[in-house]
């Protein structure tokens, strides 16, 4: 159940798009649902959780590295699911009249219900590698809500910032969970916490996992990303950054405490991060004059205090640390959404233009005065009980240490400290309230623009109630929640929660935080001239910038020493590097095999040629001449091919070499005739030299590799399998559209992915709508051989070339279809027959130009991609539907009766025989024509494109017997 509520989530957001075309805003009601309805699962499990049950689920996913899709509810992933559900979905009811004004907001809707869902996957992940997964996740999801309005560079930036510094920390997590699935020797969650391992790689991979939970949850040094996502709108901050998201770091804190908080450093980290966060975050909100980054700061300093509580390990503190949890969610959220109430109503949120909205917003001033109460720590809320049994867990450390090893001093240090940010608290909670509601004699009445709705107020009401009736019930949580604090092997259990628990060093604590706080809001303009004596130092978000720049500017540098522009550097250092390598393994080679010459002197024939060949290429100054020449040493491997008794590779070779000689032709026809003028410089020595040891490298690697085998070949069984499971005689056709279809999947895909890059070089705008067939003869007047040669000028035209063309045309396409539909038994398949099809219509194109190209196939290539590419896929699903495994074949012989064979006087002939049919044979079809598409856009774009360029002297025009080429009209515009 748990993956069906964690894909429906997923699915609905992919629909979100088409479904807000037809709802508009209402769009938000229908995806506020599938969390409504997985919060309601959530609460009907209630009993089996609070009795001690758990919920598992497992699907197999990636069994050759040992990953599950496997999900595990326990009361922590319960309590957190009930936040991330129940939160999200009166997110998106408020989303309803908060984008009121604006049009169909499709964007948000999708990316808060895949946020949704992608955060209930993280908080029920059992495999801690789909648990990273869903990390990121939320990592992109975040990022794309942030920069909501990408016309705003305070949105981009923002945006980019939060993704590189949760990325950067979200790598280090990756790599501390790999360590602990090595050391513990699996990625299941419960399994590791059952029987965690030891040693090093206990100690190394937990540090390396608590970065990324503090980068996730903004402690410090990573805080500073966190108030700059405010730019995001309010219902957005409201649930990643208060209910969500950033809950995603303490969650994983929390699980992993029993643990992980014994290793050495974790709690030194914890206890100074945590506390140093409590402070910073406090301090920073007192000076914020929009609402919005005060709760942006204040939303950093709980996090600080839950780390704290969470991360100590200790059952006291766990036990304020979850239930703290849940206050927090709650008042933040509330607060957030009541941001969102003002700032629509009297359109602005910040404190100094905002006097006398009490009067005027009564209701939302209350729900605020109870969310803040909350989150200040006042009673009777359900922040304060749950403040209580954290402070109880602090105050343990202070007077005994708890089993933690913490001395006194550093103990009372540590408890200074959370009731100095417990009174901070108090005061930006009263400066917030004050700065939205309280009338300011200095400052002019806000006017009420819009006013809300109730349905609009109603959300944050609805929270608000929570944080009060939560205080009430604070027994009963606390009970409910105990079972967490007891699996946490360190520190004595605490008191419990409750309203009145009596008199306590965590309640007299809490007595001097208000009185405190409440001073400071009283001498908050004293409080703000002291902070404006501080010494100025750089902030965590100036540095993160300064470090920015100087990355860039480190890239640029780097770029201009090595990216010079010149492609025979480049080649030439990719070379020189492998080949350094390749001796240097191979210098350690203590026995070589023994090697012979050739199998036959036929091969040292072809090979002496191609050898030839090679060195001409090298010396060769014209680029007619080296293609020409290079050409020929493809040719001379696919004789090998057919010499050594391949003649599927041989034909395969011939035809990629007799295309790519027409693809270079078309493209030299405005390339300049030679290379280069220039003499010869030293330099070139250089590359000779990097040239033949790169090939004497490679030859020894291969007479090392091949003469090195201590297995029998995978190949031996081939033969076999290529029979009884790709009911196929040609192993080569069988290995492609069956045992390596996956691979040719990609090929294809490869493929149609160059054709449509070349097609953007040429055609700039678009490719579609380019097809012109040739005009038909006048009346009275033959057709010609080719009708399209009426297009070029007679001087261009070649009778001969137009015969034989027309001649050649239809006996080149029968033969391809025949190398499709008989490849699967003997030489062919549909990369061969697609090949030689293309080669027809190229040679269509060079005897009468672009319009014949569009005569013979007067389809657009791009339909011819997309129609092979989903005739594969759809290939290789469709065994799915009858019970098999994607790519599966089968077979079928069909009989046709009176046509098996005839028998005549003259003996017995067989007509359609025995009929075998393969059902590869359709992915084949669908290679062939991808093929055939790639090659009919390369024909269109390099050909008929660059012919419609020259005409409208787009081109480069290249100078008889020069290096150099003339531009063209426009080339420049």
């Amino acid at each position: 159940m748990l993956s069906t509520l964690v894909g429906a989530h997923l699915v609905l957001a992919v629909l979100t798009p088409l479904l807000t075309r037809w709802l508009g805003q209402r769009v938000f009601w229908l995806v506020a649902v599938v969390p409504a309805v997985s919060f309601g699962w959530l609460v009907s499990l209630a009993p089996l959780v609070l009795s001690g049950g758990t919920l598992d689920e497992a699907h197999q996913w990636i069994p050759g590295l040992g990953v599950m899709l496997s999900f595990h509810l326990g009361l922590v992933q319960w309590v957190v699911g009930l936040i991330v559900t129940g939160i999200g979905a009166l997110v998106l009811l408020y989303c309803r009249w908060y984008f009121a004004a604006d049009p169909p907001q499709a964007r948000p809707a999708a990316l808060l219900t895949a946020f949704a869902g992608a955060m209930l996957g993280l908080v029920t992940s059992d495999d801690l590698v789909v648990l990273y997964v869903f990390w990121e996740l939320t990592t992109v999801f975040s990022y794309l809500l942030i920069a909501h309005d990408p016309t705003r560079r305070a949105n981009r930036s923002a945006a980019l910032t939060a993704l590189i510094v949760t990325t950067t920390g979200g790598l280090a997590m990756l790599v501390g969970i790999l360590l602990l699935g090595q050391a513990s020797g699996t990625h299941s969650l419960q399994a590791i916490l059952a029987d965690p391992p030891t040693g090093t790689a206990l100690t190394v991979s937990a540090l390396l996992i608590l970065v990324g939970a503090l980068s996730k949850s903004a402690l410090v040094p990573f805080h500073f990303w966190l108030p700059g996502a405010m730019a995001a709108p309010t219902p957005v901050s409201a649930y990643l950054h208060a209910a969500a998201m950033v809950k995603a770091g303490v969650y994983l804190v929390a699980v992993l405490a029993p643990i992980l908080a014994g290793v050495p450093g974790w709690r030194p980290a914890i206890w100074v991060l945590g506390a140093l966060t409590l402070f910073l975050g406090g301090w920073r909100a007192l000076r914020q004059d929009d609402l919005k980054l005060l709760l942006a700061y204040g939303t950093v300093s709980q996090l600080g205090f839950l780390m704290l509580l969470l991360g100590t390990g200790t059952k006291a503190a766990a036990l304020g640390g979850l239930a703290m949890v849940i206050a927090h969610a709650a008042f933040k959220a509330t607060l957030f959404l009541v941001v969102g109430v003002v700032d629509h109503s009297a359109g602005t949120r910040l404190i100094s233009q905002l006097s006398g909205l009490g009067r005027k917003l009564p209701v939302t001033a209350v729900v605020a005065a109870l969310a803040g109460a909350s989150m200040a720590g006042l009673p009777p809320t359900l922040g304060f009980v749950a403040k209580e049994a954290g402070l109880e867990g602090i105050a343990n450390l202070a007077l005994t240490g708890d089993g933690t090893g913490m001395t006194p001093l550093p103990g009372w240090l540590l408890l200074a400290t959370v009731v100095v940010g417990s009174a901070l608290t108090l005061a930006y909670t009263l400066r917030f309230w004050w700065g939205a509601f309280a009338t300011k004699p200095a400052v002019p009445a806000a006017e009420l623009r819009h006013p809300p709705a109730p349905a609009f107020v109603a959300v944050p009401a609805l929270l608000g109630l929570v944080s009060l009736a939560g205080g009430f019930v604070a027994g009963p949580l606390g009970h409910a929640l105990q079972p967490y604090a007891d699996s946490l092997p360190t520190g004595e259990p605490g008191h419990g929660m409750a309203l009145l628990a009596g008199w306590s060093p965590a309640l007299a604590a809490s007595l001097v935080a208000i009185a405190l706080g409440v001073v400071l809001f009283w001498q908050r303009d004293r409080i703000a001239r002291v902070q404006q004596t501080f010494p100025s130092v750089m902030e965590a978000g100036e540095f993160y910038r300064l470090t920015m720049r100087r990355l860039d500017r480190l890239a640029v540098e780097v770029t201009d020493r090595t990216q010079r522009g010149s492609l025979a550097y480049y080649v030439g250092t990719i070379l020189l590097t492998m080949t350094s390598l390749l001796f240097a393994a191979l210098a350690t080679v203590p026995v070589w095999p023994d090697v012979y010459l050739a199998d036959s002197w036929a091969q040292v024939a072809v090979g002496a040629v191609m050898v030839v060949a090679a060195f001409l290429v090298a010396g060769s100054r014209g680029r007619l001449r080296a293609v020409v020449l290079l050409g020929v040493t493809g040719y001379g491997t696919a004789l090998l091919f057919l010499i050594h008794g391949a003649p599927d590779l041989a034909l395969t070779q011939m035809l990629v070499e007799t295309v790519s000689l027409l693809v270079f032709l078309l493209v030299l026809r405005k390339l300049p005739k030679f290379f280069t003028e220039r003499p010869l410089q030293s330099v070139r020595w250089w590359r000779v030299l990097i040239s033949a040891g790169s090939g004497l490298a490679v030859t020894l690697l291969a007479i090392l590799a091949l003469g090195s085998r201590v297995a029998d070949p995978v190949s031996e069984t081939f033969p076999e399998y290529a029979t009884s499971y790709g009911y196929g005689n040609n192993i080569v056709n069988v290995v492609l559209v069956d045992t390596r279809a996956w691979d040719t999947i990609g090929e294809i895909s490869v493929l149609s992915i160059a054709a449509t890059g070349v097609a953007s070089l040429i055609f700039l705008r678009s490719r579609s709508g380019r097809i012109r067939r040739a005009p038909q003869a006048p009346e009275g007047k033959l057709e010609g051989w080719l009708r399209g040669s009426r297009t070029i000028p007679r001087a261009a035209r070649s009778l001969m070339f137009e015969v034989v063309t027309r001649l050649l045309f239809g006996v080149m396409i029968v033969v391809s279809l025949y190398l499709l539909l008989a490849g699967h038994n003997l030489p062919g398949g549909g990369f061969v027959g697609g090949l030689l099809a293309g080669i027809a219509l190229l040679i269509r194109y060079l005897a009468a130009g672009q319009q014949e190209l569009d005569e013979a196939l007067p389809v657009p290539a791009g339909v011819l991609l997309g129609v092979g590419l989903a005739l594969s896929v759809a290939t290789a699903l469709l065994p799915l539907a009858f019970g098999g495994v994607i790519f599966q074949s089968y077979e079928l012989h069909l009989a046709v009766p009176g046509w098996e064979q005839v028998t005549t006087s003259f003996g017995t002939w067989t007509l359609l025989g025995d009929i075998h049919l393969v059902s590869s044979t359709a992915f084949d079809i669908g290679v062939y024509l991808v093929v055939v598409g790639m090659m009919l856009d390369l024909g269109r774009s390099l050909g008929g494109g660059i012919d419609t360029h020259e005409r409208a002297q787009l081109t480069p025009t290249p100078e008889p017997e020069s290096t150099r080429a003339l531009p063209g009209v426009r080339w420049l515009k």
